[in-house]
């Protein structure tokens, strides 16, 4: 499927309207899934010529994007990786888990960016960070392409090694999202210790329903339950 290469474009406006010198892209992945972390990566890459082929991870073959990955993991000048887990997102709420996951992300970069770009328009970041958030910048932005190839890649093969210890779920296979081998299984079997528990697939399990989590709101009443129904493979 043909589509428009990212460029580097808000990196350099960046530069040269704020005088940024590190600038770096984040995505995140697993923000739907029923199971496992949501996945957050930072990546810095300069302003060199990107791998050939790179984009949203979504567009490309699972054999593209881990054979993708090995060229990134040389190619850029640093990234890192951010998870906040299903507990977390229990018991924070998905948008809070972002911000926990991304923070975590930056923090492990071995330096500070000055700016940082965030796929969407949604600022889930925010202060102390410097944000420009750019719709489909995972398709736009080199730096946040990037970021989405090595966040998929590293989830994936996450969700894998806990598949190994739930065949039946096929985390393997659906990375922790509701495919019909997943949904087979969680109601025969239940939750295992990677799914979230506040999510509202569990209204449609009697089986199950009790051991739904109900995050508390600040004044005490149940908050809504966010970010459940996603299918961003």
């Amino acid at each position: 499927m043909p589509y428009e290469a990212p460029t580097h474009s808000v990196e350099r406006s960046l530069r040269a309207t704020t005088g940024a010198k590190v600038v770096a892209g984040i995505d995140e992945v697993g923000r739907g899934a029923w199971a496992g972390p949501v996945s957050v990566c930072a990546a810095v890459t300069g302003l060199r010529r990107p791998p050939e082929g790179l984009t949203d991870s979504k567009l490309l073959t699972p054999k593209r994007r881990v054979a993708l990955v090995v060229e990134l993991e040389r190619w850029v000048t640093a990234h890192s990786l951010g998870h906040a887990s299903p507990e977390e997102i229990d018991e924070l709420g998905m948008t809070a888990a972002l911000r926990l996951a991304a923070g975590r992300a930056l923090d492990g970069l071995p330096v500070r960016p000055d700016w940082v770009i965030l796929d969407g328009n949604h600022d889930y970041l925010g202060a102390p960070w410097n944000v420009r958030t750019v719709i489909k910048g995972d398709q736009s932005c080199v730096s946040v392409a990037a970021a989405s190839v090595l966040a998929k890649v590293a989830r994936d093969r996450l969700m894998a090694e806990l598949g190994a210890q739930h065949e039946d779920f096929a985390f393997a296979a659906n990375a922790g999202y509701p495919s019909p081998a997943h949904k087979t299984a969680l109601a025969e079997r239940g939750p295992t210790p990677y799914h979230r528990l506040s999510w509202s697939y569990l209204d449609a399990m009697p089986q199950w329903r009790h051991l739904k989590k109900v995050r508390a709101g600040t004044d005490g009443s149940p908050a809504p339950i966010e970010g459940q129904l996603g299918f961003d493979f």
